[in-house]
């Protein structure tokens, strides 16, 4: 009796390949049966062990993908995974507006708007809603009757638990999606505060830590007595939700106040507001993409910063950060020794506020008695400056296909040359294609100091609107010459104008 040969190709393993194998299988052991294709309980059951072979390579397959942070697909097992890395996703940030609240006149009474009072645009059926921060007032008689508050994107809720004496307590926050960092438990005995782990607390710490799972509902943890306070009494946790980029709204979108309002002697107010420039900080939470590149990133760090790329990965850690380039006297000999410079790209380009740069400073220099999550040495000079945008102008003859209208054909031309100079792709991942000239490189490794034009190109002639852009070089220039683009070292590309040219009537579209 012969058997079947062992199998080395374990990708060989669908339905139709395990019923092959089986026949095989089954001609060496019963060299009669020869007919696999009679209706027979015998082709019954080798075509239910074909299935269920199927099924459990695919089972085995798919575990084994889940297994790695580079493979998973499924958010619960990419968060389980980086808990053993001590990485964390970020969730969702949300945008804050400053905005102007008026009065139709001069109130009578005070005017007191409390935090809480929400404001929104005028969409229908789906208004981006946000909440003062903080009251805002207007005093009796006050002329104007205009005042500026800040408002967000967010919603605050109040949940409230009984402690149960024991240790280790866990209560799950009812409202989604759950905005990082906001959550305020208060106990009987006191306000607790939020710790990454219990590693360092004792047991009179009033301590927790928070756990938000794939669908953005968090879990609040209290100690065990040993490490991290036992709550007792009841426990009211503050928290928000919301946030995303959706509050990113344009300037004059938040437009309504719903509600009555009165001032303190009972006089009805008419209140309208308006936002005179657009909302901002609001960011989605990290897609799945975006974990698998920045968790194995994180343990290449320890938690410090020493060389040139710990800076760029750490300051990636800031979620409102796209692109990091980090330049010492080894990359640019204007930068003084033992001194570094950061430049930092916002998410959605643009430059970054004050307010971003030092939140980024911060995490390699203490502030304030705060220490720094990421250190670099006492001795090691750190400046976090804007990037310098290299502007590329782009001017196409083309040729459409036909059945083409020229501004359909002109308008995906221009969604071509948008994406190819987005920041960062769809997944929140990089755009690979931009980057700052220090990382243009050849295939040897060494900055070549050009944006290639025939990337550009490229991008632009594959638009399925297109036939071909013209063959002369004066029918394709980058910032009018037909030529690659030089770019510093610490320049980064944009988008700058966009001219097209209907090659067959020679109308610019």
């Amino acid at each position: 009796m012969s058997l079947l040969a062992k199998n080395l190709d374990y990708t060989d393993r669908d339905f139709d390949s395990i019923r092959l194998r089986l026949q095989g299988l089954i001609r060496s052991v019963y060299p009669t049966w020869t007919d696999f294709n009679v209706a027979s309980f015998g082709s019954i059951l080798l075509e239910l062990f074909s299935f269920v072979g199927d099924t459990l390579t695919f089972y085995q397959d798919n575990q084994a993908g889940e297994s790695r942070i580079a493979t998973a697909t499924q958010r619960k097992n990419l968060i389980a995974l980086c808990k053993l890395i001590g990485f964390v996703p970020s969730g969702a940030r949300a945008a804050t507006a400053d905005i102007s609240i008026s009065l139709r006149s001069p109130p009578v009474g005070t005017v007191t708007l409390p935090a809480g009072t929400f404001a929104s645009t005028a969409d229908v059926t789906s208004p981006v809603e946000f909440q003062l921060l903080a009251d805002a007032v207007f005093s009796a008689g006050q002329n104007p009757p205009t005042i500026t508050a800040t408002v967000e994107n967010s919603v605050t809720e109040t949940d409230t638990f009984t402690s149960t004496g024991l240790p280790n307590q866990s209560f799950s926050l009812a409202s989604t999606p759950y905005i990082d960092d906001t959550a305020a438990p208060t106990a009987s005995d006191g306000a607790y505060t939020q710790v990454d782990n219990f590693l360092e607390s004792s047991g009179t710490d009033r301590h927790f830590t928070i756990v938000v799972d794939q669908n953005d509902k968090a879990r609040i943890v209290f100690g065990n007595g040993v490490t991290g306070k036992i709550p007792v009494g009841t426990i009211t946790v503050v928290y928000k939700t919301g946030g995303g980029s959706l509050g990113n709204v344009e300037a004059t979108k938040i437009s309504r106040m719903p509600g009555s309002f009165t001032d303190s002697l009972g006089n009805a107010v008419n209140v309208s507001v308006t936002n005179p420039s657009k909302a901002s900080g609001g960011l989605d939470r990290q897609t799945n993409q975006q974990i698998q590149l920045l968790a194995p990133a994180s343990l290449t760090t320890q938690a410090r910063s020493v060389a040139r790329t710990d800076f760029e990965i750490n300051a990636l850690t800031n979620t409102s950060i796209a692109r990091a380039l980090m330049l010492t006297s080894n990359e640019d000999a204007s930068i003084a020794e033992n001194n570094g410079i950061l430049f930092v790209v916002p998410v959605g380009g643009g430059l970054p506020s004050t307010a971003l740069k030092a939140a980024v400073l911060a995490l390699f220099i203490s502030t304030m008695g705060h220490p720094a999550p990421f250190p670099c040495t006492v001795t090691f000079g750190l400046a976090v400056q804007d990037p310098n945008y290299l502007v590329v102008n782009i001017f196409v003859r083309v040729y459409f296909r036909t059945g083409v209208a020229p501004n359909v054909g002109a308008k995906a031309i221009r969604t071509a040359a948008t994406s190819f100079f987005s920041i960062s792709n769809p997944d929140g991942t990089p755009n690979e294609r931009i980057d700052f000239g220090f990382n243009f490189r050849d295939e040897n490794g060494n900055t070549i100091g050009t944006v290639p034009l025939s990337d550009i190109f490229d991008a632009l002639d594959e638009v399925a609107e297109v036939l071909r852009i013209g063959g002369a070089p004066s029918d394709f220039l980058l910032n009018g010459a037909h030529a690659d683009v030089p770019i510093a070292l610490k320049q980064f590309p944009q988008l700058g104008t966009v001219t097209i040219m209907d090659a067959t009537t020679g109308g610019l579209l």
